[in-house]
């Protein structure tokens, strides 16, 4: 039994009384990679070779397979397990698809990941293609694929494996909404977390397991929901929300691990910046008896393997022509980060929907909504490459406009703010219109003092809107323009259509304007 909880300056310790486990494991883990194969600056976009040199820089596949075998050196038992979105983020997505990250993760000899929603950005064709080109089980127990026939018989719901003389049961899960969060196509339907992992944890209990590991891409919020509610689960190792937990970062959400009931949860914020480590010991009931960790950061202590840094940049090679291209100027940093482009105006959300509604005005177009789960990054002060600008919008979604009322865009709006307090990706950055919002507020009634042009918003009105095609289609929740007028997927490419934008203002310089009021 579980109690007390210890914390300590880079450790979190859970003791039960008893002098010595019987078995101990490291728990090795990575979450959102994004295809940062290279190494990322502090705003988690690229960082050049001379920063690289001077020790500015983090992350990168070559940071991470030393800090690997380092690791393992330090255990007489370690797992290296991945909580999705390997998928989606970089040049290296756009031109390798899944066939980089399968090598790389091949290399670096993980033992499981579980899907995350990026895994489906291009349908089930391309994730199949990576599952095939992995030398590891890839798992999500919460969605039923047997009608997808890529899927039916290949993906599985959980896994066994040994080490150490212990079997070790691992159950994947993935977002709930994934069918709002990418493509999965037609034949996928998602289910609770809570329940598909109970049902997993009973089948290897039954099975005679004892020590139970979720992979879990959903979100810290629901990791904490899934550790309440289910029995027999010891570590959840989560991804989705990019947080950081541990016991020495300022910057962290909560301490390492967190502890909910008797299950630890882990996670390591995201694009290889830090490598998770988890300590855990188990008597021979299976329960947690010790739980002592620290995500190690990969910052410039932290030496390159030489062989994996020589393969990325061979595989940067047909890269560099179109990401060294300068394509504009900023006056200072963009601000992009997903904390605050998430729950309030920011100033690469008014970049973004300045450029859509720029594009698009002379064709009546009033109002622009981006979705800010589509920012993926913030963009440095000074010459902006177009490589950069596809780090910021790497999905190569295409611009659409439609025609719906103003009734139609306040629950838009609603819709976008509904999800705040979990700093979800469908937080509207808008042009044209301008809103307030009330966290506080009951959902569906947080949005007040609409304006459109600088006039109170018409319900009955039928207003020219443009945003991406994955918004447009009910992507993040915006269910409500589906079914909207006019409807033009027209494209160009959100990346070029920015890129343009700010190549026509000259230095460009970043701002916010009170567009989006937060009481």
């Amino acid at each position: 039994m579980l109690t007390r909880l210890l914390t300590g300056a880079a450790s979190l310790a859970l003791c039960a009384g008893i002098a010595q486990a019987d078995y101990s494991l490291t728990i090795l883990h990575t979450n959102d990679f994004h295809a940062r194969f290279e190494p990322i600056s502090k705003y988690d976009s690229g960082c050049g070779e001379e920063d690289n040199a001077e020790g500015k820089c983090f992350g990168g596949s070559a940071r991470l397979v030393t800090a690997l075998a380092e690791a393992r050196a330090r255990s007489n038992n370690s797992i290296l397990v991945d909580g999705g979105d390997q998928f989606q983020g970089t040049l290296f997505y756009t031109y390798y698809k899944g066939k980089l990250a399968a090598e790389m993760m091949n290399k670096m000899g993980y033992d499981a990941m579980t899907v995350g929603n990026h895994e489906f950005d291009d349908g089930p064709e391309v994730l199949r293609g990576f599952m095939d080109a992995v030398n590891f089980p890839v798992l999500m127990s919460n969605a039923d694929v047997s009608r997808e026939e890529l899927l039916a018989d290949t993906l599985m719901k959980s896994t066994i494996i040994e080490r150490g003389g212990e079997k070790l049961g691992l159950i994947g899960l993935t977002p709930h909404d994934t069918h709002e969060l990418a493509s999965p196509g037609p034949n996928i339907t998602f289910s609770d977390p809570v329940a598909a992992v109970q049902g997993e944890v009973d089948k290897l209990t039954e099975m005679g397991v004892n020590k139970i590991i979720v992979l879990s891409h959903s979100g810290f919020a629901v990791d904490k929901k899934v550790a309440a509610q289910t029995t027999g689960v010891d570590v959840i190792v989560g991804g989705h929300s990019n947080t950081l937990l541990s016991n020495t970062q300022e910057r962290a959400v909560d301490v390492y691990p967190v502890m909910v009931g008797n299950t630890a949860i882990v996670q390591a914020y995201a694009y290889g910046k830090f490598l998770g480590e988890l300590n855990v010991s188990f008597n021979d009931a299976g329960e947690i008896t010790q739980a002592v960790g620290e995500p190690i950061i990969m910052d410039g202590a932290v030496a390159e393997d030489s062989d994996t840094k020589a393969r990325i940049t061979e595989a940067a090679a047909p890269l560099e022509e179109i990401r060294n291209k300068v394509v504009a100027n900023a006056a200072s940093a963009i601000e992009g980060d997903r904390a605050v482009c998430r729950v309030m105006e920011c100033p690469m959300g008014n970049l973004v929907a300045d450029a859509m509604l720029a594009r698009v005005k002379d064709q009546g177009v009033e109002v622009a909504i981006a979705n800010s789960g589509g920012l993926r990054a913030s963009i440095d002060g000074g010459d902006v490459t177009m490589g950069e600008v596809l780090t910021v919008l790497p999905f190569q979604n295409t611009l659409s406009t439609f025609r719906v009322s103003g009734e139609v865009l306040v629950a838009a709006l609603e819709n976008g703010v509904s999800q705040i307090e979990e700093v979800k990706g469908r937080f509207p950055q808008v042009a044209g219109i301008s809103f307030t919002v009330d966290p506080a507020a009951e959902v569906g009634a947080r949005v007040s003092n609409v304006m459109v042009g600088g006039a109170p918003i018409d319900p009955a009105k039928v207003y020219g809107v443009v945003s991406n095609n994955y918004v447009r289609n009910g992507g993040d929740g915006y269910k409500m323009f589906r079914d909207a007028s006019d409807a033009y997927d027209f494209g160009p490419d959100l990346a070029d259509v920015t890129a343009e934008y700010l190549a026509e203002q000259g230095p460009y310089t970043p701002y916010t304007d009170g567009r989006i009021t937060v009481k």
